[in-house]
This record gives structure tokens, sequence and C-alpha cells, in this order.
């Protein structure tokens, strides 16, 4: 009886390894393919807020028109949804007018209050939050951010928060090129639309986010005369996706190529898999190199939690000694 019990506990768990093994040689197979690896980097199709309408931010804890919610087209023709957020100081100031309009999407942004607030204000401080992998601008992890930082100085601060491409409500399908273009376009409407000068514009990015904060940081430090905002803050960004993807557990506990370790030529072959590459190590000397031979002072800041389990905090120096060996 003993041993008949073995038998069938061996082969149980003979069939749950193969099991296991299958599925994750198909997965491996999947991500050789540019759209599934779209969706295992982006995680764009995970929205973690699909029972509220980011038309309404009242939802969301915000005041009666404290968020303007508007789209900004980029220059291949998407549309990304995007919330204009009023610091709090502000908005009781004008609460009475502010209140007075409609609520909801509006199509022409420039024609409401909140907007000619940041536009005719000389000492207006405008904050480009660039955010990560997954979710959407309402997400619950990332309107702490927002208040937070409006809230540095409650009377100055606006936040422009903006969904990529296939993000939310955002039309189109991410990719590396397409989201630098999302990011091109937000400065370019802060800048040409909003008329806030580069040195009242901070970026702020996370995880992902990151990899867009310094391609277009890097993209406008090039332009003749060059382009330095007040500042950049990256959170918890990685060295490149190809070193991410090595020891990268989705949620934390799944992992992606990590068991393939022992075998180097396997991972050599995944990683020459990589469509979306993110060289952000690269793109931080470049932007670095630029400012450096421009005579052009530039704050960069790097921030990053020792226990992040997306994103190991061992990519911040590696990414920290590449900006320094660039100076």
């Amino acid at each position: 009886m003993a041993s008949e019990m073995a038998v069938f506990l061996f082969k149980y768990a003979s069939t749950l390894v193969a099991f296991a093994a299958g599925l994750y040689a198909t997965l491996l197979g999947l991500l050789t393919t540019a759209s599934f690896q779209s969706e295992v980097i982006y995680l764009h199709a995970v929205k973690m807020t699909w029972f509220k309408n980011l038309n309404v931010p009242e939802t969301f804890g915000f005041l009666n028109n404290q968020v303007t919610p508007f789209s900004i087209k980029t220059s291949d023709g998407e549309r990304l949804y995007v919330w204009h957020i009023l610091p709090t100081e502000l908005y009781r100031k004008h609460e009475l007018l502010l209140v007075a309009e409609p609520t909801g999407f509006v199509s022409d942004i420039t024609c409401r209050l909140a907007f000619k607030i940041l536009r005719d204000d000389p000492n207006a401080q405008l904050v480009l939050h660039m955010h990560g992998a997954g979710g959407t601008v309402g997400s619950s992890h990332r309107l702490s951010n927002y208040r937070a930082l409006s809230a540095g100085e409650p009377r100055k601060i606006h936040v422009l928060a903006f969904d990529y491409r296939g993000f939310g409500s955002s039309t189109g399908t991410p990719s590396e090129c397409g989201r630098i273009l999302d990011g091109l376009a937000v400065v370019d409407w802060a800048i040409n639309i909003a008329s806030i000068p580069p040195s009242r514009i901070l970026i702020f990015a996370q995880s992902m986010g990151t990899a867009v904060s310094l391609a277009v940081s890097q993209h406008f430090a090039l332009q003749s005369p060059p382009v330095v905002f007040a500042g950049t803050v990256l959170v918890a960004p990685f060295v490149d996706v190809a070193t991410l993807s090595a020891t990268y557990r989705v949620a934390g506990t799944i992992p992606i190529l990590s068991p393939l370790a022992r075998f180097p030529l396997l991972i050599n072959y995944f990683k020459g898999c990589i469509r979306d590459k993110w060289l952000s190590k690269d793109r931080i000397a470049w932007y670095v190199r630029a400012n450096e031979a421009n005579g052009k002072r530039y704050r960069l800041t790097i921030i990053h939690a020792e226990d992040d389990y997306d994103i190991p905090w061992h990519h911040t120096p590696a990414i920290f000694w590449h900006a320094v060996n660039a100076s």
C-alpha cells in the first residue's frame, strides 16, 4: 500500500513538473515575439482602474475640477490621455470660479481657467510625471506621488500626468520609439502651448518611465541651442532591459529568464531577441557628456529603495557610475 502511494505521488509530482516545464518553455517561445514582449515589458493591459472613470478625477480623491482631463497629440498622430493637476493653494484661491466650469474631459484645455492659471503665472513650476509599467494615471500608487510632488510648494507646483500610447485611454501600441515620441510631445506641449520655460519644468520618472525621461532629456540636451530642464528625478532606474530581464520577476514572484542563469548561451539568445532595449546606462552617459560639452548646469537625482523587488537597487549604482564616468 505504501509503495503504491509512493508511486502515485511520484507520478503526480512528475506530471506537475512536466506541466510547469511545458508552460515555461511556451513562455520562452512567446518571449521571442515582439507583441508578447510588449505585453510583458509594459504591462499596459493591466489597467488597475477598471471600475473607475478617469474622466471623473473626483472619484480618485481630488477636489471638484482640481484635475483637468485632456489629450495631447503626438507627432505621429496618437492621442495621449493627460491630467493637469492644480496645486491645492491655487485651487483654494480660485475655487468658486473653478467649480463653476463643466467637469470631465475637455477637448480644448486652453479655454479652461486651470490652464490659464498655469500659463499666466511667471512663478509656476510644472512637474512632468512619467509613470512606470502597468496601470494608468489614476492608479492608486501614483496618486500619492502627485500630491507629494505638488505639496513641495502648494502655490506653485502643477503636475502633468499622462498615459503613454496603449495605456489607459491613450491610443496606439507601446514601443520604445513610440514612448519616446510620447515624452517629446508632452514636453513640447509644456513649452510651446503652456508657455512654461524649461527652467521651470521638472521631469519626475519612475521605473520604466526613467528610461523615457533619459531619452527625452538626452534629445533636448542635443538641440541647438541645448535645452536643459530644472531637474530630472529618476526613481528606480534600470541599466537596460536585457540586464533587467535576467533577474526580473513579474509582480516580484514569476521569474522570466533567471531560471536560465546556468545556460549563458540561452540567456544571450533571448537577450538578442529583445526589441525594445532601453539602453539607459548609455543614454545617461550621452546626456551627461552633452551637458558637459555645452557647459550647461544640470540637475540629475537618482532614488532607489534597497528592498525594491521589481527593479533591484544595484541598477542605480551602475547607472550612477556611468554618469560619473561620462562627466
